[in-house]
């Protein structure tokens, strides 16, 4: 197990995958903008670092899990970024949702400073990446795995290695994703029916998590309808993102996804009607004439 490890991004699934390597005896450097959220991971035992350029002077592998491939190109590239400090031979492990072919170029631009790559999406919750549960859908070269393959297994339950070559990963995320959003939309839409023909809402949840039409989504988005509690685990914006990166990509090959198109509307209208940065469940509230269960 490589000793210094670097974590960039400590939002939700950032912070329970350093905690992760942490637990199985790495010396976990972080990095965030928000300053104070990696100073809390420094009293539990890590670092703090204050730039990625100071994170990478002390770690041989970095994991970055940060929103998109803009603060990826920025985490790498920019003022303070790893490319000025990292060593060569380093090993930079991607777990953003990103276009497939962005990712694929990013192998080689990072090959010419002498970096291996690792594209490395990621999926499974907060909940998930907390306790070392979550999914990685990995595609990289050889020597990239052999220097980080205990690493991921740290930090997941179950590791995808789909091709000697960074895309593959990135494909399959984005096909997950288009499944993710559709279920949340779909989700939100069977909710918001019954709550507008009056079944009580704890009672359609009980019947349908135990009846054919339930969808782990179902199940998992509408517990915070229920709740009331939109705190964003996963952003409305978030899937503004990734469902438009799930139509860019079919729309290079001209390939129809009418389902994704639908949904990829739904959470822009969310977002436009002010729940950008809400539970993405808050796409829910797009629906006219419903009472939703307020927090208690």
């Amino acid at each position: 197990m490589i000793s210094n490890v670097g974590v960039i991004g400590l939002g939700a699934m950032g912070s329970g995958m350093a905690r992760s390597l942490r637990r199985h005896g790495c010396n976990v450097h972080v990095f965030d903008v928000r300053t104070e959220i990696a100073q809390v991971f420094a009293q539990e035992g890590g670092v703090a670092c204050a730039s990625a350029a100071e994170l990478a002077a002390r770690c041989d592998v970095i994991v970055s899990v940060v929103v998109n491939a803009a603060q990826t190109e920025s985490v790498l590239f920019g003022e303070t970024g790893c490319v000025s400090a990292i060593e060569r031979g380093s090993v930079f492990v991607m777990c953003s949702t990103v276009d497939p072919n962005w990712s694929i170029a990013l192998e080689s631009r990072l090959a010419q400073h002498g970096i291996l790559y690792l594209d490395a999406p990621i999926s499974g919750g907060a909940a998930k990446a907390a306790s070392g549960q979550m999914t990685m859908m990995t595609s990289g070269k050889a020597e990239a795995y052999a220097a980080v393959g205990p690493l991921l297994d740290a930090m997941a339950a179950q590791v995808y290695r789909l091709g000697d070559r960074a895309g593959a990963g990135s494909k399959v995320k984005i096909i997950n994703q288009l499944l993710a959003g559709v279920h949340i939309a779909a989700a939100a839409e069977a909710m918001a029916l019954g709550l507008r023909e009056g079944v009580d809402p704890a009672a359609l949840y009980e019947v349908i998590t135990h009846s054919a039409g339930n969808s782990w989504m179902f199940e998992n988005r509408m517990a915070h309808v229920l709740s009331g509690d939109y705190t964003p685990l996963s952003a409305v914006d978030i899937f503004v993102k990734d469902l438009g990166l799930v139509l860019d990509v079919a729309r290079a090959t001209r390939f129809p996804l009418p389902l994704s198109s639908t949904a990829h509307q739904m959470f822009m209208q969310a977002s436009t009607a002010g729940f950008a940065r809400e539970d993405d469940s808050a796409v829910i509230k797009i629906f006219p004439g419903i009472e939703l269960p307020k927090k208690p």
